[in-house]
């Protein structure tokens, strides 16, 4: 999971790209990049490991000159965390083309060795983004003169028809403009938004709608499924539908962790949807808890995804509320490091329990998921050790079993605790007496209340099933191995050296 910014303005861009990709840092901490183009028609970029407060520093940032220009968070899903797979990837036929990219191609291997046969172009890093980027350069260089926007449509079409998996991207061409893309299930999110400086209208594409709303840009939409956004330099605005039969459906994950309750993503207020699992995860643990529910002294949130979701469970049941964990702000994101050790040795150092609020009670922990068990096991002691007599455990999704292969850190099933488990059989894996999932259906539901035309998702992890059509159990054998904690170790080890950190 990444996050992406792209900005084709009037006015200097830098800072805005810069305070975008800081609200969508949730999608990814591990590297950080930008490029703009300056007056001279040159690409200025800045990318590098670390944050995005550490990646830019105020001499990079006034080396990023021009009034366009796009930004990417990086949560490595593949290739390694080498600095030279972070984003934007650059190429310099045809025109000068520079991309990012969020999401993950499910025929990557296919993908480099067509390049290489038929187009004569070396992909140089593991990374899925460089190889997409050199198949839109191929197809755009079959166009010798001047390009249409009816040639870049048909660029993207032809991309489209060779790439399988999830992407939603953003590209600049010398000379020309920018274009936005999205994958014709719309798996991965990116909004438009706009605003008027001096009579001017000014464009911004972003992964989620809370980095326009910091930026000062108003939501417009969202970029459709299999729909590309043309606009050149000069500000004229073009799109089109470039996928056959194309059919919305969003991952339903972004909505359970990965985006900000604050954003808007396909018409959904995420926030809204959070309430809705919890009233309905409630009603759930009303019905089937007869004894249990007589039990609970407290509803806890594990922070900072299901806090709303906990206050509503707490609602619907009628049972006090607490904030029992403090969160440290500085810790990165357990679910998404990229390693099962420093997932680990995180938790202790991410949460920290108030033993008042456990001390002598029952107590029903929230969390929006559970994914491998390792931060809900480490959890769950923290809880007993702060001296609650019965813990209980609520989780706002149903039980991942499958990997994912869009764009999300889970590929192997065997590091999913719910893999081949029954819940009663998690709950003792992770040691709580009693644990309740959220029904797929009630997940769904929780969404569509906010926009009923959303009629299907991305619901893989929980169902095994898709929807590109494209992955069988060889390609999940294929991913396991290549993208386990051993083989993104040994990734790290061959990483090429071209770890320049680009500052032109």
């Amino acid at each position: 999971m990444c996050g992406i910014v792209g900005i084709i303005g009037n006015t200097p861009v830098n800072q805005a790209i810069y305070d975008g990709l800081t609200l969508l840092q949730h999608r990814g901490q591990d590297a950080a990049g930008i490029v703009t183009i300056d007056d001279e028609n040159r690409f200025r970029l800045r990318k590098a490991n670390g944050l995005v407060s550490d990646v830019f520093r105020q001499e990079h940032m006034l080396r990023l000159q021009g009034n366009v220009g796009i930004g990417h968070v990086r949560y490595p899903t593949a290739g390694s965390s080498s600095v030279s797979e972070a984003q934007p990837f650059y190429v310099n036929s045809p025109y000068g083309l520079t991309l990012v990219h969020n999401g993950n191609l499910t025929n990557n291997a296919e993908l480099k060795q067509m390049l290489f046969t038929l187009a004569k172009r070396h992909v140089n890093t593991n990374s899925d983004s460089e190889s997409l980027l050199n198949i839109f350069a191929h197809y755009l260089d079959q166009y010798p003169n001047a390009l249409t926007p009816q040639d870049i449509f048909d660029t993207v079409r032809q991309t489209n028809n060779v790439i399988k998996g999830a992407y939603a991207c953003l590209a600049m061409i010398i000379g020309y403009g920018m274009v936005a893309f999205r994958d014709p299930f719309g798996i991965r999110p990116l909004v438009l938004g706009k605003r008027e400086i001096n009579g001017k209208t000014e464009y911004m594409f972003a992964s989620e709608s809370v980095a326009l709303d910091v930026v000062g840009f108003d939501y417009v939409r969202d970029v459709q499924p299999g729909e590309a956004i043309y606009i050149s330099f000069d500000g004229q605005f073009h799109s089109a539908i470039c996928a056959d039969n194309p059919k919305l459906n969003p991952c339903i994950f972004e909505y359970v962790y990965f985006a900000r309750p604050d954003s808007v993503i396909d018409g959904v207020s995420v926030y809204a949807s959070r309430v809705h699992m919890g009233r309905l995860l409630g009603e759930k643990i009303a019905r089937e808890w007869q004894t249990e529910l007589a039990d609970i002294d407290v509803v806890i949130p594990i922070p900072e995804t299901s806090t709303d979701i906990a206050l509503q469970i707490a609602n619907v049941l009628n049972k006090p509320y607490r904030q029992g964990f403090v969160k440290n702000r500085y810790v990165a994101r357990t679910f998404i490091m990229p390693g099962q050790a420093q997932r680990k040795s995180s938790v202790r150092r991410k949460l920290n329990a108030i033993a008042t609020e456990f001390t002598g009670k029952n107590v029903l922990l929230v969390d929006d998921s559970i994914v491998r068990g390792t931060t809900s096991e480490q959890i769950v002691e923290m809880a007993r050790a702060a001296g609650a007599k019965k813990v209980y455990f609520a989780s706002a999704a149903p039980e991942i079993r499958y990997p994912n292969v869009y764009g999300i850190d889970m590929p192997t099933c065997q590091e999913l605790v719910a893999y081949d488990r029954t819940a009663e059989q998690v709950a003792e894996m992770i040691g709580v007496d009693k644990l309740v999932f959220q029904d797929l259906a009630d997940l769904f539901k929780s969404v569509q209340i906010e926009n009923p035309a959303i009629h299907n998702f991305d619901a893989s992890v929980f169902t095994g099933e898709y929807i590109t059509g494209d992955v069988d159990c060889a390609y999940l054998d294929a991913v396991a191995n290549a993208r386990n904690d051993k083989a993104k170790a040994k990734l790290a080890a061959q990483a090429t050296n071209l770890e320049i950190h680009n500052e032109r």
